[in-house]
């Protein structure tokens, strides 16, 4: 995989989050995440680059990339497959520090909320089986390792790239920018991250009222399934959603409430309710930042997501 730091220093330090047509370095956005906004630049075809300027010192940026590899090792010891990747910390003159994940970019037909529009239904529930039983391999993991060792893992469908190709199927998990595990119950992830690119004026409602909620979900298997059946509303596929209750129901332990269509509808209105709101005060709040204080706003949000 070719990172060229130098082409990454130059894209930054010339970037307009809020213009980048006009980026000296030419760039496409090709995905968000909650924390990042993912690119392909110049002409570099072989690597996708998910940009956090998160950062307030280079140190920091280093703990951060210390358990993001933790994280990845976790995970493939888990039974996870992880594409090939880079860790590049920028530090651009008077500006966050940037931390930059190179991914071996992968192609886009092959990502799990584009294959449920291509395949046919026994295909379709073909991938719905692997990916969840991918999933249960971290809740496996955590009953053999814990305390020492927990894991969280974000399972919706876009996070899942499969490639069915005769001898065999492969299948990569993608989404490692939120690294996530706890040793002897304690967070190594500093959950202030999450809040960076929260507006100012809401950080400490969603720090009292939502950020403990958001990060546990994470550790719950069954909330993990949740989302994930919830997912197919957002993909425009909700007829899925019953084939998907019972695929999950399997992997269930018995100690756990079977999950229903009633629960995945109840979860999806709550969850579409608080990250509309969410999204929409963080345009004001780049709104607020860009032409009240003329002040530079580093994050790159998503347009009109259909939901």
């Amino acid at each position: 995989m070719r990172v060229d730091e130098n082409l990454l220093y130059e894209f930054e330090s010339g970037l307009n989050p809020q213009d980048l047509k006009n980026s000296p370095t030419p760039a496409t956005i090709i995905g968000y995440g909650e924390i990042s906004a993912i690119f392909q630049i110049a002409d570099n075809s072989e690597v996708a680059f998910k940009r956090l300027p998160l950062f307030s010192d280079r140190p920091s940026a280093e703990l951060y990339i210390q358990h993001h590899d933790e994280y990845c090792h976790l995970l493939t010891e888990a039974g996870l497959r992880l594409p090939e990747h880079e860790m590049v910390i920028i530090e651009p003159i008077d500006r966050p520090v940037a931390v930059y994940i190179a991914q071996k970019l992968l192609p886009s037909r092959r990502f799990g909320h584009q294959l449920i529009h291509e395949f046919d239904g026994d295909n379709i529930r073909l991938l719905l089986e692997i990916i969840v039983a991918e999933i249960s391999r971290i809740w496996r993991y955590n009953r053999s390792h814990q305390p020492a060792i927990r894991l969280a893992l974000d399972g919706q469908l876009s996070n899942w790239v499969w490639f069915d190709d005769p001898p065999r199927s492969v299948i990569y998990y993608i989404d490692t920018s939120t690294p996530l595990f706890r040793k002897e119950g304690i967070e190594q992830l500093d959950p202030e991250l999450f809040l960076k690119s929260a507006p100012a004026f809401l950080r400490w409602i969603l720090r009292w009222l939502f950020l403990k909620d958001v990060i546990d979900r994470y550790y719950d298997q069954r909330r993990v399934y949740t989302d994930l059946a919830a997912n197919l509303y957002k993909e425009q596929r909700p007829d899925l959603i019953p084939e998907a209750v019972t695929i999950i129901n399997r992997q269930l332990g018995s100690d756990q409430k079977p999950l229903t269509v009633d629960d995945v509808e109840k979860y999806y209105r709550e969850d579409k309710l608080i990250w509309s709101f969410y999204l929409s005060f963080r345009r004001i709040d780049r709104w607020l930042t860009t032409k009240i204080f003329r002040r530079r706003y580093e994050y790159i949000l998503p347009g009109r997501i259909r939901r």
